[in-house]
């Protein structure tokens, strides 16, 4: 019997949204039978901030259960997810904060190999998605990880429209992920876990 493969979900989410397609990408990681951490990088902004926004003050007090990311959970998982909203067109700078922590890893060759992917989401149509994800994957390409997109590999993607990650429009945080949006990230999911799979088993064959 295979050894389950460790699957590292790692998100910002100011008002929920990324965070609920976060925690589908969790869900369906323990489906498919790997052992899995969901994990939100450390809020960076002030609380005097924060509570100028209703949604986002309550999505901080109802996610205080969530663990936050730690260099370590990198080091554990075999695939990493990482998430993040739309800022102008990059990764909020929390999760970037995050990366810019993982120098250590880096520098000892301990992320190499690993399956990367991403996801995101904006407030508005054509607000960054593509090349917030694509910034997201330029982390990948220098820790050496193999960086599995879900492509066009599954019906759900015709519907859902992103070959480069799931992606979700919020309408500045009123419209949360709908099925698609879900089941696109689902498949996504699925996908770096059966790639991660097939490279274990190539490896050590």
């Amino acid at each position: 019997m295979e050894t389950p493969v460790n699957v590292a979900v790692i998100y910002y989410s100011a008002t929920g949204s990324v965070f609920q397609l976060a925690k589908a990408a969790a869900t369906e990681a323990e489906k498919a039978g790997a052992h899995v951490r969901l994990r939100k990088v450390r809020e960076l902004a002030p609380e005097e901030a924060i509570a100028t926004n209703q949604g986002w003050s309550d999505h901080v007090a109802t996610t205080q259960h969530i663990g936050e990311a730690a260099l370590g959970d990198l080091e554990w998982a075999d695939v990493i997810l990482l998430g993040s909203p739309t800022r102008f067109g990059l990764p909020a700078a929390q999760l970037k904060q995050f990366i810019d922590t993982t120098g250590p890893l880096w520098g000892q060759g301990r992320l190499v190999d690993k399956v990367g992917s991403s996801f995101t989401s904006t407030a508005t149509a054509h607000g960054g998605q593509e090349s917030t994800i694509l910034a997201m994957n330029n982390t990948f390409y220098h820790w050496g990880c193999v960086i599995v997109p879900p492509g066009y590999a599954d019906p759900i993607q015709f519907q859902a429209g992103n070959p480069y990650g799931a992606s979700h429009i919020s309408n500045n945080g009123a419209v949360p992920p709908g099925a698609t949006e879900l089941a696109a990230v689902e498949f996504q999911t699925r996908r770096a876990v059966q790639i991660a799979e097939a490279l274990r088993r190539g490896r050590y064959s």
